[in-house]
Parts: C-alpha cells; sequence; structure tokens
C-alpha cells in the first residue's frame, strides 16, 4: 500500500486513521501488517511505530535470486494467517488491490466469512472488487499530510 499511495496520490498512508475506519466500531481481533525488508532501508522506526498503534508486525528480508532479481511479497502468509483466523471471526478486511487474492476471498466467503477489501480503487484488480464482499476504496483523507 505504500507503494500506491506514494506513486497515486503523492502521499503516504496514516495507518492509525486506516484502522480506525477498517474497524469502525466492530471489536479488533488481530491487524497485521507485513513488510519485506531490504538491506539498505531502516525500517526499525516504521515497525516500531504501528506496532505502538496496535498492528502486529510479520517481516521478512527481500530475497535476491543468483540472476540479480528479486522476490519479496507475503501472498502466502497472508493467505495462511487468514485462513487459520477465518473459524474465529465474521469478517476478514484485506488492506489490497492485488487480483492474487481472489481465490483467497472465495475461500474465506464458501466457509461463511465475510471479507471486505480496501484499497486504492486505481490500484485495485477489478475482479478482487467483484470477489469480495464489500470494497471500500482508501481515500485521500488517510493520507498524512506531505
Amino acid at each position: 500500500m505504500f507503494y500506491s499511495a506514494r506513486n497515486i496520490h503523492y502521499g503516504r498512508l496514516d495507518y492509525e486513521k486506516l484502522l480506525r475506519a477498517v474497524v469502525m466500531e466492530r471489536k479488533l481481533t488481530r491487524a497485521i501488517a507485513y513488510l519485506v525488508e531490504t538491506p539498505d532501508i531502516d525500517q526499525s522506526g516504521f515497525k516500531s511505530f504501528i506496532g505502538s498503534i496496535g498492528w502486529e508486525v510479520k517481516s521478512k528480508a527481500l530475497k535476491v535470486r543468483p540472476d540479480g532479481s528479486t522476490k519479496g511479497d507475503w501472498d502466502m502468509g497472508i493467505a495462511i494467517d487468514a485462513i487459520s483466523i477465518a473459524p474465529k471471526v465474521d469478517t476478514i478486511v484485506l488492506v489490497s488491490g492485488d487480483g492474487d487474492f481472489v481465490d483467497l476471498i472465495n475461500h474465506l466467503k464458501a466457509i461463511g466469512v465475510r471479507v471486505e477489501v480496501h484499497s486504492f480503487k486505481e490500484s485495485t484488480a477489478e475482479e478482487l472488487i467483484n470477489a469480495a464482499t464489500a470494497h471500500y476504496p482508501i481515500e485521500r483523507r488517510m493520507l498524512l499530510d506531505r
């Protein structure tokens, strides 16, 4: 979401506002932020901050392949966490625009879990919006002032 916020809206996501908007009047079970760490960027301050406002932080190192290309995504980890927590909740909120999560959403809905997607509409796969129980666009008010 950092990438979309910076490139589409020229700002940074306000994680406190986002968490409040997503939770609404409901009881929060878990809020998990998935980070990919690169050796050239120190994210310790960011990790500490979002941890202090209620996010559980999961991170892993960016993998560099022998050919120099890189890989660093959390799709499988997010799917495993969502499927693991599904029996304990009635709603799972996914903050992503990635169409790769359509199968996960369909599975969660098939077992009776409501799936809400919060994302920047401009960078969200249409099939993800269609698969979700509900889609909530992340608006400009969710960005920090520059």
